[in-house]
C-alpha cells in the first residue's frame, strides 16, 4: 500500500500535482518546476522529504559498527556532526549514500534513501554487532527541507540564531520551534543555504502550515532533482549504483583507504573511469542513459541530464573514460537517432557564493 506523508493533506490544499515515489504519495510540482527551482536559488523554498529513511544505531560499538560499515571515517566523530558516506557490497559496488548524524558516543542516526531502506536495513542488520541495537525510526521522523539565501532568515522567525546549527554538516537537538521539539541541521540537497527539520508529524505539520503563511514557496521532487543537478550533487541510480565503485564515479575522496578495513575495501578497484559534466552545445535535451563518444569511440554514459533553470541551458553528468575526460573536450552524444555535441566542463555547474 502506498503511503501517505503527515503533509499529504496540505500538499493537497495546494493543488499539487501528485505522484507515486519509493512507495510513498509525494508532490512532483505545485506551480511549475522552473517557478519553484527559481524560488530556491532566489528566495526560500520547502520540501517534504518525510520519505526518507532514519535508522537508529545505539549501544557502546556503535561508532566502530558504523565505520566498518562505510568508506568514510567516523571513528573521531564527535555530537552534533554529520558525515556523508557510502556503504558498500564486498566487491566495492554502492548500496546507498547516507547522511551519519552523531547524537552521542553510543548514539548514531543513518539517513538513507527512501527507496533503498529496506535494502539497507536489511543489509545493517545481517552485520549486525552484539553490542549494538539498531532500530528503524522511519515512521517516527517527519521531516522537511528548507532551502534558499533567506532560509536562515525564514528560521529565525521561530527560534534566536544562537540556537540555530552555524557551521554546515551540524546539528542541534531539542530546538524549540512553535512548542514543538525538533531536531535542526545544516544541510540540504539544492546547492545552496539551508536546513532540515526532524520532528513529530504533528509538528512538521504545524512547521510546514507557518513557512507557507510566511511566503516560503512549497516545492517538489521536480525542483529537488533540477537543483541537485544544477548542483551536480550524486542521485542514487543515477551516478550511483551496486554496479558502480565510488572511484568510477568521482567520490573515491569519502573513501578513507588508511582505516583499518571496511565492507568492499579489498575490492576497490580503479576501473578507469570518473564523472564529468557536459555542457549541450545543440538543440535538444541530454537525459541520463545516452551514450557518449569520442571521435566515434564510445567512452561512456550520461547518468542524469536536463534543462537547467538558473543557468538556462541544458546540461548532463557523465561517467566516461579517464583519458577523454579534459575539461573543454567536445564529445557526442546520442540522442535517439541523432548526434549532438557537447563541451566537457568543470562540476559543480553551479556553486554558491556568499
Amino acid at each position: 500500500m502506498v503511503k501517505k506523508t503527515a503533509l499529504y493533506d496540505q500538499h493537497i490544499k495546494l493543488n499539487a500535482q501528485m505522484v507515486e515515489f519509493a512507495n510513498y504519495f509525494l508532490p512532483i510540482q505545485y506551480s511549475s518546476i522552473v517557478e519553484e527551482h527559481l524560488a530556491v536559488r532566489e528566495r526560500v523554498g520547502v520540501f517534504d522529504v518525510s520519505h526518507m529513511g532514519e535508522i537508529l544505531i545505539e549501544g557502546e560499538d556503535s561508532i566502530t559498527f558504523v565505520n566498518h560499515l562505510i568508506c568514510n571515517d567516523i571513528s573521531k566523530i564527535i555530537p552534533s556532526k554529520i558525515k556523508y558516506s557510502l556503504m558498500l557490497n564486498e566487491k566495492g559496488g554502492i548500496i546507498d549514500d547516507l547522511l551519519v548524524y552523531c547524537i552521542s558516543d553510543t548514539k548514531l542516526l543513518l539517513i538513507v534513501n527512501a527507496s533503498n531502506k529496506d535494502k539497507d536495513l536489511n543489509w545493517i542488520l545481517n552485520h549486525k554487532l552484539k553490542n549494538v541495537k539498531i532500530t528503524d525510526k522511519s515512521d517516527f521522523y517527519s521531516q522537511i527541507a528548507l532551502q534558499g539565501p533567506q532560509s536562515k532568515s525564514i528560521l529565525t522567525q521561530f527560534v534566536s540564531q544562537d540556537l540555530l546549527p552555524s557551521k554546515y554538516y551540524t546539528f542541534k537537538e531539542n530546538v524549540q520551534i512553535l512548542n514543538h521539539k525538533v531536531l535542526i541541521s545544516k544541510n540540504g540537497y539544492t546547492g545552496e543555504e539551508g536546513y532540515e527539520i526532524y520532528a513529530s508529524s504533528e509538528a512538521i505539520n504545524d512547521i510546514f502550515q507557518e513557512f507557507i503563511k510566511l511566503g516560503v514557496t512549497p516545492c517538489g521532487l521536480g525542483a529537488r532533482d533540477t537543483l541537485r543537478l544544477e548542483a551536480s550533487m550524486p542521485l542514487y541510480g543515477h551516478e550511483m549504483s551496486e554496479e558502480l565503485s565510488p572511484l568510477d564515479t568521482s567520490l573515491g575522496s569519502f573513501c578513507k583507504m588508511d582505516k583499518e578495513n571496511f565492507i568492499g575495501k579489498e575490492n576497490l578497484v580503479d576501473n578507469g573511469l570518473t564523472r564529468v559534466g557536459l555542457l549541450n552545445l545543440d538543440k535538444g535535451i541530454i537525459r541520463e542513459k545516452m551514450d557518449v563518444y569520442f571521435e566515434d569511440s564510445l567512452i561512456g554514459f550520461t547518468t542524469s541530464g536536463t534543462f537547467l533553470p538558473y543557468l538556462k541551458a541544458s546540461y548532463a553528468m557523465a561517467i566516461i573514460n579517464k583519458n577523454n575526460s579534459m575539461v573543454n573536450t567536445i564529445v557526442d552524444v546520442k540522442i535517439r537517432n541523432r548526434f549532438v555535441k557537447a563541451k566537457i566542463v568543470a562540476l559543480p555547474f553551479y556553486k554558491r557564493t556568499n
